[in-house]
């Protein structure tokens, strides 16, 4: 826990900083959610067919979902995701005739979540 999940559109390669990206979230994921650093963990799953609205081109989607355990007030998810998104954007450079789409969501970890390291 954190369970962080990025999917974002292939057209992104090259202009998203993926790692840099991570490595910044991950302190702000602690200081905003009371997590520990050593358990923030960041998956980065490429998309390569996107469509918004009527047009399958000129456009890239970015959607982060942060999974939590549960007991995060709403004040702090709402927090948490604006963090993120402002962060987001510090780590993609703007590309023309691309337009982004970016979003991100907390939710809550199932009570059936369990880990273990080795």
């Amino acid at each position: 826990m954190p369970q962080i999940t990025v999917e974002y559109s292939e057209s992104l390669d090259g202009t998203f900083d993926r790692p840099g990206f991570a490595l910044a979230l991950h302190p702000v994921v602690v200081e905003t959610a009371a997590a520990r650093l050593g358990a923030c963990k960041t998956r980065f799953r490429r998309t390569e067919d996107n469509v918004v609205g009527a047009e399958a081109d000129g456009h890239a989607i970015v959607y982060i979902t942060l999974a939590l355990l549960p007991g995060r007030t709403d004040e702090t998810k709402a927090a948490l995701t604006a963090a993120v998104l402002d962060l987001l954007s510090a780590h993609i450079k703007p590309t023309d005739g691309l337009t982004l789409h970016a979003s991100a969501e907390v939710r809550e970890l199932d009570p059936s979540y369990d880990r273990f390291e080795k």
